[in-house]
């Protein structure tokens, strides 16, 4: 059974984080400050030693890993693009307010915000109202980010060997509902852009070891 390290890091501030706009399959490049979120990141990743790199097909994803690598001591390794793990996908909403857009997602459900939404529902209802207040009913619910995901996880398990260490680039609300997954989090704060949450998996589980770290790290 291989066991083997997953690095996840958020991508930097792109201009819809600035802006506050809802961003999942939509794109926008990387603020200065979300360059520099990518260096802060590799430096604090500088005593790790990758064996693969790999980055959410978004160019916020990938531009982060392209700076994180020379900037951890990796420049050797190349990022691959996994689509598995893309943002959640907002449908008619992509691009929108992102207050204005939780409000009306939740709402109907008494929780007029993601953050009360998370801490009333949990993270995975939020994907599910979405879908509901989506009037194309194209954003993807729980279910539908689930069956991607976990595609994703299959494949890195497939790829890793016993005691890789693996730095895979995403995004905050994926992120956020792995760990939610496999641990039970207090907060309903989604890690920043530039942070680190590491996961130990094996062929059979997923443990969470740290959340949203933006210090040094091992």
């Amino acid at each position: 059974m291989a066991t083997f390290s997953v690095y996840m890091i958020r991508h930097g501030q792109t201009y819809f984080n600035k802006y506050r706009r809802m961003q999942g399959w939509c794109d926008s490049p990387l603020t200065e400050v979300g360059k520099q979120d990518a260096v802060n990141a590799g430096k604090m990743l500088a005593d790790v030693k990758f064996d693969a790199a790999y980055a959410s097909d978004m160019t916020r994803a990938m531009d982060t890993a392209n700076l994180i690598l020379p900037n951890s001591g990796n420049a050797d390794l190349t990022v691959t693009p996994m689509p598995a793990f893309r943002e959640a996908f907002y449908g008619y909403f992509e691009g929108d307010d992102t207050s204005q857009t939780w409000f009306m997602i939740g709402a109907p459900h008494q929780a007029p915000s993601l953050s009360d939404i998370i801490a009333k529902y949990g993270i995975h209802k939020a994907k599910d109202f979405a879908k509901e207040a989506d009037p194309f009913h194209q954003a993807e619910n729980n279910a539908e980010f689930w069956a991607r995901v976990n595609g994703g996880i299959d494949e890195l398990r497939q790829n890793a060997h016993d005691g890789d260490k693996v730095l895979l680039v995403s995004h905050g609300n994926t992120i956020f509902s792995i760990a939610a997954e496999v641990a039970e989090l207090t907060s309903p704060d989604r890690p920043k852009n530039g942070s680190v949450t590491k996961f130990t998996i094996t062929d059979d589980s997923i443990h969470l070891d740290y959340f949203g770290k933006k210090d040094h790290i091992k």
